[in-house]
């Protein structure tokens, strides 16, 4: 999956207007213009289409956290670092305050199977012996089931 994609699939998931989008960036000092937004949401075919970088997808995950959970106290905002899969779904799932259960639940409702040790491979420290990388199809599902809870679609 392209950022781009995951930024679509969770704009369209959660509801967030362009507004709410611009003001997630500027939550981690990270002004966006709400034309530089349009044009990271459109498709990789249309005129216009403008690729969301790694450091730009992890300041609106970590945008997303900060509205819905806060800052820690005494805490600064976090420094972009290199996303894969699995710190992506990581971010999410923190930002919605997502326990094992509700995750398994909307990994079914996407049509999804997975056990619980399963998941908890896929949220391991990746030097874990029990590490199990987030592959497209799940982080893909995740964000389906996501959509099909909050949008019923």
């Amino acid at each position: 999956m392209t950022n781009n994609d995951i930024l679509r699939r969770l704009r369209f998931a959660l509801d967030i207007n362009d507004a709410g989008m611009v003001q997630l960036f500027a939550l981690v000092h990270q002004p966006i213009t709400e034309d530089a937004l349009l044009a990271m949401l459109k498709k990789d075919d249309e005129p216009g289409f403008r690729p969301c970088t790694d450091k730009e997808l992890c300041q609106f995950l970590d945008g997303l956290i900060i509205s819905r959970r806060g800052l820690k106290p005494g805490s600064e905002i976090p420094r972009p670092t290199p996303l894969d899969n699995n710190l992506i779904f990581k971010k999410i799932r923190i930002a919605l305050e997502l326990k094992e259960d509700d995750i398994l639940t909307l990994l079914t409702k996407a049509g999804f199977d997975l056990s619980k040790s399963e998941l908890g491979a896929i949220f391991r420290n990746p030097d874990h012996r029990h590490y199990r990388p987030c592959g497209n199809q799940l982080l893909r599902n995740f964000l389906k089931g996501l959509s099909k809870h909050h949008r019923g679609r």
